[in-house]
């Protein structure tokens, strides 16, 4: 057909977990809805992050970890599309791959999430010595700082898993997980607080569902860029060149706030030590008000920290990138390294 696909079934790979597969589900009905001639088939598989459930994740060292098998089976053609959350995937893809879409964010904010009695608190009214559950080293140096009269232990497994640990059992007073995945799962009536960016800076990428596809594939490229939401794309390329310049990932605290208004994108970052003693964190700014430009150049297909987003303006993409890398050598040059190098070696003792 037209589109290009002619006539197959677009197989779209996914992970089993309940939240991966309504993440999925909603990103296929999008399709559907753009291209109805089209036949979508869904591809569950697990991943090693599923798998290795009695480990914390920034112990096990893994960056791909939610992401490695789905690759696999999109280098393998075995699907032409896969789902992940955007904070999932790593600043640097392996080649062969690019981010073809970013959708729309969901609310980027963490989540408290309480115990059924102590319904109605906050953290700040919780007794204390209280244990709050998070595997995020992020979530809990931010948290530690905050409320130093809380203890904080880690806490893992899918969201149904964490949520029956915290419900079922009397070792979690709460739990800290990412509003969006409890808003897409159905359970916002579990938010027993909102963390504001004062009280604790969200992981980059979060709340935002990223489509990862064959980078040469242009038939499928083209087809989910359509999916691109340019606001999120400018903020997330800003988030992402923030944590790569600084080498950040799942072993280390990196935290972002970004916003985005009238033209001009702002950037907030932070890096803490594993007891959130230590932090730096700092704003920049930038304009991304560009006007889209029709001549296609060479510089198509530009991948700005693994993102392809050809329907957004390239320099206000360049003008994110920038604004990530430039927040990072500021916070660099007043010692970011070290308090990441500790964290780092803080966490694989």
């Amino acid at each position: 057909g037209e589109n290009g696909v002619g006539g197959r079934a677009v197989r779209v790979g996914t992970r089993r977990s309940q939240l991966a597969r309504i993440q999925t589900n909603s990103v296929v009905e999008m399709l559907r809805e753009l291209y109805p001639d089209l036949h979508f088939e869904i591809i569950a598989m697990s991943t090693t992050g599923d798998k290795i459930l009695d480990t914390a994740l920034s112990k096990i060292g893994e960056k791909s970890l939610f992401t490695k098998e789905l690759e696999n089976a999109l280098e393998r053609n075995e699907v032409d599309l896969v789902v992940h959350s955007l904070k999932d995937l790593p600043t640097s893809l392996p080649p062969g791959f690019t981010i073809g879409a970013v959708c729309k964010r969901e609310n980027p904010l963490d989540a408290v999430v309480l115990h059924p009695k102590n319904c109605g608190k906050t953290l700040n009214l919780l007794p204390e010595k209280s244990v709050i559950g998070t595997s995020s080293l992020r979530r809990a140096a931010q948290l530690k700082k905050k409320f130093p009269q809380l203890e904080f232990r880690d806490i893992r497994g899918n969201l149904n898993t964490r949520l029956k640990k915290l419900d079922e059992k009397e070792d979690f007073s709460a739990i800290i997980l990412a509003a969006a995945g409890l808003k897409r799962m159905g359970w916002e009536n579990r938010i027993g607080q909102l963390l504001s960016p004062e009280d604790c800076l969200y992981a980059v990428g979060q709340g935002a569902l990223a489509v990862e596809v064959r980078a040469k594939d242009q038939e499928i490229l083209n087809m989910v860029s359509a999916l691109h939401d340019a606001d999120t794309v400018l903020c997330c390329i800003a988030e992402r060149a923030f944590m790569k310049h600084l080498e950040g990932g799942c072993s280390v605290p990196v935290a972002v706030n970004t916003v985005l208004k009238d033209g001009q994108l702002y950037l907030t970052g932070a890096v803490y030590s594993l007891d959130g003693s230590d932090s730096l964190k700092e704003t920049m700014q930038t304009s991304v008000s560009y006007p889209q430009q029709t001549e296609d150049g060479p510089n198509d297909d530009m991948q700005h920290v693994g993102i392809t987003a050809k329907n957004v303006p390239s320099q206000a993409q360049e003008a994110a990138e920038n604004l990530g890398v430039d927040l990072a050598n500021l916070l660099l040059s007043k010692g970011a390294k070290h308090i990441l190098s500790v964290a780092r070696q803080l966490n694989d003792a």
